[in-house]
C-alpha cells in the first residue's frame, strides 16, 4: 500500500482562501446541505427546473462568478504539460484562444507550454498561430485579438522528471505574476505513465503558494480496475481529490450538456423517462476512418477502453440517473454513481467485437487494421465493439441499454437513440402492417455532426384516404441558432478554472465504470477472443445485430433514414 504523504498533499492546496468566493460556493453548500432542513413545498425537480432556468450565457456566467474576490489582485496561470503534442495544438491551445476572444478569461492571465522540446516563446507562438482560428469569419479585431492572446503565451523547456525544470518554470511563473494571488491550472497533455512524476514535481516546485492549484487530467485513466485505481492513489499523494479533474471531452459537447435541460425543464419527457413507455435506449458512435498511423496506442486500449468505458458509458449515466437535488457538482454525480453501481457487470455472452479488413471500393483500396505499420501482426484488439447493458433499479429494470462504437465504418456519426413502446391497442395498426416497429416513436439526439434533437411520430398523409407517414418533428441547431457551437475543450477548460466539476470525473465514478467492465475485457484477452471481422466503410460486423436482435432491438441508425436538414 501506498503512504499518502501529508505533507505533500498540501502542498497543492491554497494556503489562503475566501470562502465567500464563488468558486467554493458549491463546497459550502455540499457543507449545509447536511443540516439545513429543506422546504417542504421545493421538490428536487422544482429546485433542479430553477436552477436550468436561471442557466445564463457562458459571459454571464463568467461575470457573476467573477475569479476572485478582487480580480485585480489575483491572476491564474495555465500550464500546458506536453504542449508540443498533437492535443495541445490542435485542441488546448485554439479552446484557450476561443475563450479569450469571447472575454472569458481573467483579465491577469498567462498561459505557459512545458514540453521536453527546445523551443522558444517565439516558436511556441509561431506554433500556436498556425492553429488558431476565430469562430466566426471575419469577426472584428481577430488578427488583433490573437496578437494579444499571444503575447500572453511563454514555453519552458525541461524533463517531466525533474524538481530543478519545475521550480524554474515556478520562478518564471511569480515572475509573471507581478506579486498577486496566483492560481494556477496545469492541463497533464502527456501519457498516463507520467502523471505522478509531473505531479509530484508541479507539487514540490511549481504549485501556488497563496491561491488554489488544480490539475487536469486527460484518459485514459488506467488499463482495467486495479492500474485506474494504482494510478488515483499515486496522484493522491500530491493532490485532494477536488483538485484533480478527470476531462472526458464528451461531457463538455453542447448535446450532451442539453440532457438535463431536455429532460428535466419539459414535462413531457421526464413521465414518459423509464421502463413503462421506453422499450430500449441506443448510444451510437462510429467514425469513418481508421487508426491512421496511431495504432501503436490504439492497440494497447481498443474501442471498449478508448470509446466505451467512458465517453458513451458516462452519456449513459447522465442519461439514466434520477432527478439530483440541485445542479451542484457533487448532487450530479452522486446520482452518476448510483447509476453505474446498480448496473449488472457486463458479461461476455452480452458483447460483440469486430476488426476492419481491407476493401476495394471505387477503385480504392482501404486497409486492414492489421496493415498500420504501428499494429502488431495478428494483432486481436477489437476496432468495434457492441454492447447489451442493464440497469437493476425501479425505474430502468429489463430495459436494454445497447452501445455501439467502431472505427472504419460507413458513417461518421455520434448519437442517442430512445425508442419507446408500441401502442397498445393501436387502432392504425392495419396501416403499419406486420412491422409493428414503423410505428414506435423514437427520439434522437444526435451529439455529432450536424448537432440537433429529432422526434419521429405518426401522422396523416393529407388526402381523403387513411394513409399513415412517418414524419420528425426536428430541431437542427445550425438551423434555430445562429451562433456557432463552442468546441468542448472551450466549455471544460472555463469550468477547471472557476471551479466547476460537474462535468467532471469523480474517482468513485471511474471505479464503479471500471468495475463494469474489468471482467469481460480480462475475459476476452484471456480467451483470446477472436474479433469478427467487416470490410472498412461497412457497418459493422453481422454479429451486432445478432445481439440486438436477441434483445428485441433493431438498430435505430441502420433501419431509419435521418432527416434532411
Amino acid at each position: 500500500m501506498i503512504m499518502i504523504d501529508k505533507a505533500a498533499s498540501k502542498k497543492f492546496l491554497p494556503k489562503k482562501i475566501s470562502l465567500q468566493s464563488p468558486r467554493y460556493w458549491n463546497v459550502l453548500n455540499t457543507q449545509d446541505a447536511a443540516t439545513a432542513s429543506p422546504s417542504e413545498n421545493v421538490t428536487p425537480l422544482k429546485k433542479l427546473k430553477d436552477d436550468l432556468s436561471s442557466i445564463a450565457s457562458i459571459k454571464e456566467v463568467r461575470e457573476a462568478t467573477s475569479f476572485d474576490s478582487n480580480e485585480h489582485d489575483s491572476t491564474v496561470s495555465i500550464i500546458v504539460v506536453g504542449a508540443s503534442g498533437d492535443l495541445a495544438k490542435k485542441k488546448i491551445f485554439p479552446a484557450l484562444f476561443a475563450l479569450y476572444y469571447e472575454d472569458c478569461l481573467p483579465k491577469h492571465f498567462t498561459v505557459f507550454g512545458y514540453a521536453r522540446s527546445k523551443m522558444t516563446d517565439a516558436e511556441l507562438r509561431d506554433m500556436v498561430s498556425r492553429t488558431l482560428t476565430c469562430r466566426i469569419d471575419k469577426r472584428e479585431n481577430c488578427s488583433e485579438k490573437m496578437e494579444q492572446f499571444l503575447k500572453r503565451c511563454f514555453y519552458h523547456s525541461g524533463q517531466y522528471d525533474s524538481e530543478k525544470n519545475f521550480a524554474e518554470l515556478g520562478t518564471k511563473l511569480r515572475d509573471h505574476e507581478g506579486g498577486r494571488v496566483s492560481n494556477r491550472l496545469f492541463y497533464l497533455s502527456i501519457p498516463p505513465n507520467i502523471f505522478t512524476e509531473v505531479v509530484k514535481c508541479a507539487s514540490n516546485s511549481a504549485s501556488s503558494a497563496n491561491g488554489w492549484t488544480r490539475v487536469i487530467v486527460e484518459k485514459p485513466f488506467g488499463r482495467d480496475a486495479e492500474s485506474s485505481a494504482a494510478l488515483t492513489r499515486d496522484l493522491k499523494q500530491y493532490l485532494v481529490e477536488d483538485q484533480i479533474f478527470r476531462i472526458d471531452h464528451y461531457l463538455g459537447k453542447e448535446l450532451v450538456e442539453n440532457l438535463s435541460v431536455l429532460r428535466f425543464s419539459n414535462l413531457i419527457f421526464e413521465p414518459l423517462w423509464s421502463r413503462q413507455y421506453i422499450r430500449n435506449v441506443q448510444f451510437i458512435f462510429s467514425e469513418d476512418f481508421g487508426t491512421e498511423g496511431r495504432g501503436g496506442y490504439f492497440d494497447n486500449y481498443g474501442i471498449i477502453r478508448d470509446i466505451m468505458q467512458n465517453h458513451l458509458l458516462q452519456i449513459l449515466a447522465l442519461f439514466a440517473m434520477e432527478t439530483p437535488v440541485s445542479l451542484d457538482a457533487e448532487d450530479v454525480r452522486n446520482e452518476k454513481v448510483k447509476v453505474l453501481r446498480s448496473m449488472k457487470p457486463l458479461q461476455l455472452e452480452n458483447v460483440v467485437v469486430g476488426q476492419y479488413k481491407s476493401h476495394t471500393k471505387g477503385g480504392v483500396t482501404y486497409p486492414a487494421y492489421t496493415d498500420d505499420k504501428t499494429v502488431p501482426k495478428g494483432s486481436l484488439t477489437p476496432t468495434f465493439a457492441a454492447a447489451a447493458l442493464f440497469i437493476n433499479n425501479a425505474r430502468w429494470d429489463g430495459v436494454p441499454f445497447l452501445m455501439k462504437a467502431g472505427k472504419a465504418l460507413h458513417s461518421k456519426i455520434a448519437e442517442i437513440r430512445v425508442q419507446f413502446r408500441h401502442v397498445p391497442g393501436n387502432l392504425f395498426n392495419r396501416s403499419f402492417g406486420t412491422d409493428l416497429d414503423r410505428a414506435t416513436n423514437e427520439l434522437v439526439i444526435r451529439v455529432q455532426p450536424d448537432e440537433g434533437i429529432y422526434l419521429k411520430i405518426n401522422n396523416k398523409v393529407p388526402g381523403l384516404a387513411m394513409r399513415l407517414d412517418r414524419s420528425n418533428l426536428n430541431l437542427h441547431y445550425a438551423a434555430r441558432y445562429s451562433k456557432e457551437i463552442p468546441d468542448a475543450y472551450e466549455r471544460l477548460l472555463l469550468d477547471a478554472i472557476e471551479g466547476e466539476r460537474r462535468l467532471f470525473i469523480r474517482s468513485d465514478e471511474l471505479d464503479a465504470a471500471w468495475a463494469l467492465f474489468t471482467p469481460v475485457l480480462k475475459e476476452l484477452e484471456e480467451k483470446k477472443v477472436m474479433p469478427e471481422f467487416y470490410p472498412y466503410g461497412s457497418r459493422g460486423p453481422v454479429g451486432a445485430h445478432y445481439l440486438a436482435a436477441r434483445h428485441n432491438v433493431q438498430w435505430g441508425d441502420i433501419s431509419a433514414e435521418h432527416p434532411q436538414v
